[in-house]
């Protein structure tokens, strides 16, 4: 399938309240149940807020968050993707986890942790990345801070979409917008940022901003600093051209990572 039709959740996340988080959303999601979406993304940490009281973990292996994201993702008919605070082997995770409509789960480990915060000190940094099939589409997921580091972001595994998932606060989002434009022209590739909005736990403000920018680094959509549904079509040929008319992803230097 050349299109995807994807919707992207931005909304004031209720401070460690997942079963609050999950009612507002099952609302939103009842809106979106069988109307042709083919992917919904939700931000980070989407049931607690970006938070680090690790007694609100989840075991990966029984997780009854990835349950409730299965269980909507078969009634949506689509893909569903957002990071949920997990343990698995003694070590805790903000893991990104993409469930599609069958309950198939694959995830993504943050890799870049917020030194600027206590993250570092409560979670283990991912390793791997995630590059999702899509129909037609090469899809890859990211979390918030991964944003800064375009080493690990480079397009060496040929997809179409870049997504990152966050709690992006407000006091830095004239650097939110200038990166989401430069990851996708620098990839030729589509890029989602999906946002909260409204204060956290801790004081800080988010006003959203999450976007949908094409290859050519053109906003094609964007929610200004409330709760809001962010709805956009993507054409894969538009990736296409991109890279027919400017090939300069042929030109890359080739590296290894440590």
């Amino acid at each position: 399938m050349r299109d995807i039709k994807i919707a992207a959740v931005q909304y004031d996340i209720a401070w460690k309240d997942k079963v609050f988080n999950k009612s507002y959303l099952q609302d939103i999601f009842q809106s979106l149940e069988h109307k042709g979406y083919h992917l919904v993304i939700l931000p980070e940490m989407f049931a607690t807020g970006f938070c680090f009281d690790l007694s609100l973990a989840e075991d990966f292996s029984d997780s009854p968050t990835i349950a409730w994201m299965k269980e909507w993702a078969g009634k949506i008919g689509a893909h569903l993707v957002g990071s949920v605070m997990v343990r698995q082997d003694g070590a805790f995770y903000n893991r990104l986890v993409w469930v599609d409509e069958k309950g198939g789960v694959q995830y993504y480990d943050k890799r870049h942790l917020f030194s600027l915060s206590a993250e570092p000190e409560h979670f283990t940094p991912g390793k791997e990345k995630l590059v999702v099939q899509l129909n037609d589409w090469r899809i890859c997921p990211m979390i918030c801070y991964d944003l800064r580091f375009p080493v690990w972001i480079r397009n060496r595994e040929n997809y179409d979409l870049l997504i990152f998932i966050a709690n992006w606060p407000e006091r830095r989002i004239n650097h939110w917008e200038c990166l989401l434009k430069a990851r996708a022209i620098e990839n030729q590739c589509y890029v989602v940022g999906a946002n909260r909005v409204g204060f956290d736990g801790e004081g800080v403000y988010h006003d959203g901003r999450s976007a949908v920018i094409d290859p050519w680094g053109n906003t094609l959509v964007q929610a200004a600093h409330s709760a809001h549904v962010l709805e956009q079509t993507l054409d894969l040929g538009i990736v296409e051209r991109a890279r027919a008319q400017l090939p300069f992803l042929r030109d890359m230097d080739r590296f290894e990572m440590e």
